[in-house]
């Protein structure tokens, strides 16, 4: 079986091109590009059979990230488990918000925490802009900061890491900017059923998925001296803010993500 017959293949089970070829790509350690230059080249078995079951994975809606094991996030390739959410373009629009605002603070190292950090992906996207800031990540699930600290160290960006939940995993420490992407999802969203690989309690925050934010919320005075920075979902902003209205933040302002939906809000509170 050549390159070309192996993607036909790939696109009779519903894979769409641009899957199919990424899944090749990485079974022959190749850019994709390589494959429209090498289409009539003769596949061995060992990758036709492993090409076949991701192919099969991928079918079964299990994430690209999960089958290469890389993501892309704001130009730094993270590697991918299934023990993490995998980072979306839209979380991009976070953390290039957060960049802003560090590089207005008038602070010689702001001091930063990504809460539920998973892939590491925010931590690492703003101790790679900003290299003056001090990074904590923290997460509940030691799995997850396994990964974050793993890409931390391939990527060689110093990130603190600590276990616990949302604030309690940092004590009594106080912060300059706090970012987090919490979970968002209602129990029994229509959405569910396609994320199933994905870990549950990264995704799903509570009858009105609200949970973890108003935890997040709540606590917040308590550990910060200026910025918080939330993802939430599309119809979540007015509660997101009217929250964090009654905590005390003030400045609010929502920003909307790549589909024009609004998805990130951040405010500010006194010291």
């Amino acid at each position: 079986m050549n390159v070309e017959q192996a993607l036909g293949r790939a696109r009779a089970l519903g894979l769409g091109r641009l899957d199919a070829a990424l899944l090749l790509a990485h079974r022959l350690c190749q850019r994709r590009e390589w494959l429209l230059a090498h289409s009539t080249d003769e596949l061995d078995a060992s990758v036709v059979a492993a090409f076949d079951d991701d192919c099969r994975r991928r079918a079964d809606d299990v994430p690209i990230a999960y089958l290469t094991g890389e993501r892309e996030f704001m130009g730094l390739k993270l590697r991918i488990t299934s023990d993490v959410l995998v980072p979306r373009p839209e979380t991009e629009t976070l953390a290039e918000w957060a960049v802003e605002r560090l590089r207005a603070l008038p602070l010689a190292r702001p001091r930063v925490v990504d809460l539920g950090t998973g892939s590491g992906a925010l931590a690492l996207a703003i101790a790679s802009a900003c290299p003056q800031a001090e990074v904590t990540a923290t997460d509940a699930s030691l799995a997850a900061l396994a990964v974050a600290r793993a890409n931390a160290a391939r990527l060689g960006l110093a990130v603190r890491f600590t276990a616990g939940d949302w604030w309690s995993a940092v004590g009594e420490a106080r912060f300059d900017l706090a970012v987090s992407n919490p979970p968002y999802l209602a129990i029994g969203d229509p959405h569910l059923p396609a994320l199933r690989h994905e870990p549950h309690a990264a995704l799903v925050a509570g009858a009105q998925g609200l949970d973890a934010l108003a935890q997040l919320v709540e606590a917040a005075p308590r550990h910060l001296t200026g910025w918080l920075l939330l993802e939430h979902g599309w119809d979540q902003a007015d509660s997101v803010r009217r929250m964090m209205s009654d905590v005390g933040f003030r400045d609010l302002e929502t920003r909307a993500d790549l589909s024009g939906l609004p998805r990130c809000t951040s405010g500010r509170i006194a010291a």
